[in-house]
């Protein structure tokens, strides 16, 4: 058998998360043709096929469902490896790969870019918005250093540090402004517009509101935080948004904001990173520039 290499792998590994090759060689920046060159010569080296290929998806064989964690612990060893030998020529973070989800990502990145760049100059940062199981997967396998996400995530191979604590606040038609605000239960009772599943604010606020992810029908999902807003604005429903969304989004909608009375709705935003990390003491330096940078 023919040696494998870590290119391969790496493709392999890309494949294996996307379960889709076009959007596998995207994540790699190779073209899709050579791509599945790449996985069919893994394949034959190994003597068994380890993709089962359908017309829009991919899905492992039972050895690659074997070979997957393998070929993880494989990359992050590598990953990890680079990482001492950057830390132990240079003495300083040099390279950062940091994730971050979609309900944060617009309105903290500009403060977050400058704050590292004045703290690491000539700092190569690479970022990802996704959704928070995505980063935690790429986390895990090596692809991210760390992310910023809600807290708690609750995965006990990572560090997880506070950056931010924010409230919640209503976003209700321009016309309902000078209405009580809600309860709780008269909330549960209006047409509320929420992110689609696989936001982790989406759980947020259907917890704060006590109402069961059954998909009711007076819930209507969006795909973004604008896209509720502008929803809102055109007499749809009623929203809930990150105090940190408000300025941005609200700008050039006609709606108004209200604050609930008593306990506010909340989350705790943070910066996770894997435990074993050898970036694990820079790491804890970033998120102390982080918290300075998301109460500036």
């Amino acid at each position: 058998m023919n040696n494998l290499t870590f290119r391969q792998l790496r493709y392999f590994e890309a494949l294996a998360s996307q379960r889709h090759f076009g959007r596998a060689a995207a994540v790699v920046s190779i073209s899709q043709p050579a791509l599945s060159m790449q996985i069919k010569e893994l394949e034959d080296t190994l003597g068994t096929p380890l993709f089962e290929r359908a017309a829009r998806q991919v899905r492992l064989t039972p050895f690659g469902e074997v070979f997957a964690p393998r070929a993880r612990d494989i990359l992050r060893a590598v990953d990890e490896l680079s990482d001492m030998a950057r830390l132990a020529q240079d003495g300083a973070l040099t390279r950062l790969r940091l994730g971050i989800i979609p309900t944060i990502a617009p309105y903290l990145l500009p403060r977050i870019i400058k704050s590292l760049g004045r703290a690491y100059p000539g700092l190569d940062l690479s970022l990802r918005e996704s959704l928070t199981q995505t980063l935690l997967n790429d986390i895990t396998a090596g692809r991210l250093d760390a992310a910023i996400v809600a807290l708690p995530v609750s995965e006990p191979t990572l560090t997880e540090t506070p950056l931010l604590v924010e409230d919640f606040v209503l976003v209700r038609p321009a016309a309902d402004a000078n209405l009580p605000v809600p309860s709780r239960d008269a909330l549960r009772e209006m047409r509320l517009l929420l992110l689609e599943e696989g936001h982790c604010f989406r759980d947020q606020a259907l917890s704060f509101c006590e109402i069961p992810d059954t998909r009711p029908k007076e819930v209507l999902d969006g795909s973004t935080l604008s896209t509720l807003v502008q929803m809102v604005g055109a007499g749809i429903g009623v929203t809930l948004i990150p105090d940190m969304a408000v300025a941005v989004e609200t700008a050039s909608a006609p709606v108004s904001i209200a604050r609930f009375h008593g306990a506010q709705p909340q989350r705790t935003i943070g910066m996770i990173w894997r435990r074993t990390s050898p970036l694990a003491t820079a790491l804890t330096g970033v998120s102390q520039i982080l918290r300075v940078a998301a109460h500036g």
